[in-house]
């Protein structure tokens, strides 16, 4: 049977989003379906309301939110903690840092694993990696059998040093499946070999406690779609940009913690690259949030500082994405000094904005939008209908009235607002980072973005905006598009006028000989497996790192020195060439390539679509007869003027005046903004 389908899902909190790749023709179809409690029945729902034939399938790829869902909502099973003796308390003690240093009544949330989950063993490694004290297998035996009658689902072990050397962690892991072999066991050593024991630890723990539960949903979910016809593995994308197969959840559960955001990102970069602009911004807005990451010469930005919740970091490489409250669904509202605020506060799915008529009487950005004639009446191809004067109503009793404002004055500040939002945003992970928005083409996604993409743009200076076809479900794209990608690293605490490059050779080459062992096991061929190299380096006295590209095999140190200066200087405008500089980490990043369909590409016509209507829309004060296109009538290569609204099933895109567009030969449009 011919295998020429490829589907990806994106489950979110209101929709799951699923995208179906045609291989043969490149064409791409969407479908939306609502989420369910158990978000597999949406998936299965959403599959059969497609047509989609899975043994037709030759790739299912999957951004899940069950890992971030479980720690938000601590639905978790039972797990310990396994620990030096002495060291029972490190995450709780955590850094003693605040996420709001000046609120002195807002405490940081409580650890995963409760103290009396938290067991010690006696053990000890130096700080050179020597065994001082090897474990005490009575007392480990003994931990294990209180775990089993307390009826655990996961263990943690995470020993002092055990990132240096790991055959206690290792050998205490053997004894709790020796007594629970049903059960998952993460150990430090393996899930992130790294200095600075309270990141290690937090890592593991959060590892452990959500392995249970990805395990067995990716289970279910494999076990439902083999049912139905489907004969390959199923891909998993996660935080670092890549896919995973079930056979590596168990140990890396936690990799899956932000999944779904992290396909937005990909997507956003692969289709400005398909539009010539290997610097890109992504502006992924929705009902409840905005995501913002950015691509620099083709390659995404990736942090080691992350978390789901304040205080635990998860510290697997993952892609760069910043989130704020600001969506459709996001309210209007002043503050005790008298100022128009906008979010995070949301209306949410339900009641929703006011516009949607179930009893929510605040403002909202997609009131604010319907105010202005941005929207209409109709959302998802008139699934959701919109009433204006509610609309009006919100804006005028919420914000119109108390600041003195007319109606589209008010409406066009709660747009201000939010557009200030997202700007603010953008630049944190631009401007801060030492990039000059100038220099991007900002892609706009999510059910909003395409709404607001432009005024953003305007904001920053930034010439060229980009709304994908499907900008709804861009993300549930993203998952097609992503190769397998597996994280290594290993400290290397060295200064570089000592460092030794045959060493750090042989260092790379038994991280290599680990990555091309996990890709085999999951299926991946020789030919198809790509390896690349990084250091992270410091100035003697710092403890943040900069990554640095390094060669295949290590040349010259003098040469990864003078990069690390470079890379210094682009990112904080500042190198001191004559300060001595450490290696503090050796990375590996190993790709297992996944063929990609090609996405279809269309001639111009010369056909010059009519408009389906023209409304009056809002823009800075004054209403313009503006025309309205459905974006499926908009053929390769036609071009118009602002203003003008184009309207989908998934999305609305504003084309202000000044503004320019064109649709390109993926059906892109590319609106090149006026200053």
């Amino acid at each position: 049977m011919v295998q020429n389908l490829r589907v990806a899902v994106d489950v979110g909190g209101t929709f799951t989003d699923i995208c179906i790749m045609d291989e043969t023709t490149g064409l791409i179809r969407i479908e939306k379906t609502s989420s369910t409690r158990d978000p597999i029945e949406g998936i299965m729902g959403g599959v059969s309301k497609a047509g989609i034939d899975l043994s037709k399938v030759a790739l299912f790829s999957h951004g899940t939110t069950v890992a971030t869902n479980a720690l938000i909502t601590r639905r978790l099973p039972r797990t310990a903690v396994v620990t030096t003796k002495g060291f029972r308390d490190v995450i709780e003690i955590r850094r003693a840092n605040k996420e709001d240093l000046w609120d002195t009544y807002k405490d940081v949330v409580k650890p995963y694993v409760p103290r009396r989950d938290r067991l010690t063993v006696p053990e000890r490694v130096d700080a050179g990696g020597k065994v001082i004290e090897p474990l005490d297998v009575e007392a480990a035996r003994n931990v294990a059998r209180i775990l089993k009658r307390r009826g655990v689902a996961a263990v943690a072990v995470c020993f002092m040093n055990a990132y240096l050397n790991g055959a206690n962690e290792r050998a205490m892991r053997d004894i709790l499946l020796a007594e629970m072999p049903d059960i998952p066991v993460s150990i430090s050593s393996q899930v992130l070999p790294e200095i600075f024991e309270h990141e290690r630890f937090s890592t593991t723990v959060a590892n452990a406690v959500v392995s249970p539960v990805v395990v067995n949903y990716t289970s279910r979910l494999g076990d439902r779609l083999a049912h139905e016809g489907y004969s390959r593995d199923l891909l998993l994308l996660h935080t670092g940009g890549g896919v995973m197969t079930p056979a590596s959840v168990k140990d890396f559960a936690a990799r899956l913690a932000g999944s779904g955001i992290a396909a937005g990102a990909i997507a956003s970069r692969y289709v400005a690259g398909l539009c010539g602009f290997p610097n890109s911004i992504g502006l992924d807005m929705g009902g409840t949030s905005t995501d913002v990451s950015l691509a620099y010469e083709g390659q995404s930005r990736i942090t080691k500082d992350w978390h789901i919740e304040f205080g635990y970091p998860i510290r697997f490489a993952s892609i760069e994405v910043l989130t704020i409250g600001a969506g459709g669904g996001s309210l209007a509202w002043t503050d005790p000094a008298g100022s128009l605020r906008n979010g995070p506060q949301s209306a949410g799915a339900y009641p929703g904005p006011a516009c949607y008529g179930n009893g929510n009487t605040q403002p909202t950005n997609t009131d604010a939008n319907v105010t202005l004639g941005r929207l209409g009446t109709n959302l998802a191809g008139g699934k959701v209908k919109l009433d204006p004067a509610l609309a009006e109503r919100a804006v005028e009793d919420g914000v119109a009235k108390p600041f003195g404002l007319g109606l589209h004055e008010a409406a066009d500040a709660i747009v201000k607002v939010a557009n200030a939002n997202m700007s603010d945003a953008v630049r944190l992970i631009s401007i801060s980072r030492g990039y000059d928005p100038r220099d991007f083409a900002l892609v706009a996604f999510g059910g909003a973005g395409a709404l607001h993409g432009v005024d953003v743009a305007r904001e920053l200076a930034i010439p060229v905006v980009i709304v994908p076809p499907n900008p709804g479900v861009t993300s549930a794209l993203g998952c097609l598009l992503v190769d397998m990608q597996h994280d290594f690293s290993q400290s290397c605490m060295v200064d570089a006028a000592d460092a030794n490059a045959a060493d750090i050779e042989a260092q790379f080459a038994a991280l290599e000989k680990d990555a091309l062992a996990r890709l085999t096991h999951e299926g991946v061929a020789q030919k198809d497996i790509v390896l690349q190299r990084s250091i992270d380096m410091m100035y003697r006295g710092q403890w943040r790192s900069l990554a640095v590209n390094a060669p295949r095999p290590i040349g010259a140190i003098a040469e990864l020195v003078q990069s690390f200066h470079a890379e210094h200087q682009r990112e904080y405008n500042f190198r001191r060439d004559s300060a001595p500089v450490s290696f503090f980490r050796l990375n590996l990043k190993a790709v297992g390539i996944v063929p990609k369909a090609e996405f279809a590409v269309h001639q111009p016509t010369g056909v010059i679509p009519e408009p389906v209507g023209r409304r009056r829309v809002w823009f800075d004060g004054n209403g313009l007869d503006t025309p309205v296109y459905e974006r499926d009538d908009l053929p390769c290569g036609f071009s118009f003027q602002g203003p003008a609204i184009i309207e989908q099933v998934d999305a609305t895109t504003v084309v202000p005046p000044g503004a320019s567009a064109e649709v390109d030969k993926y059906l892109n449009i590319i609106i090149r903004v006026k200053e």
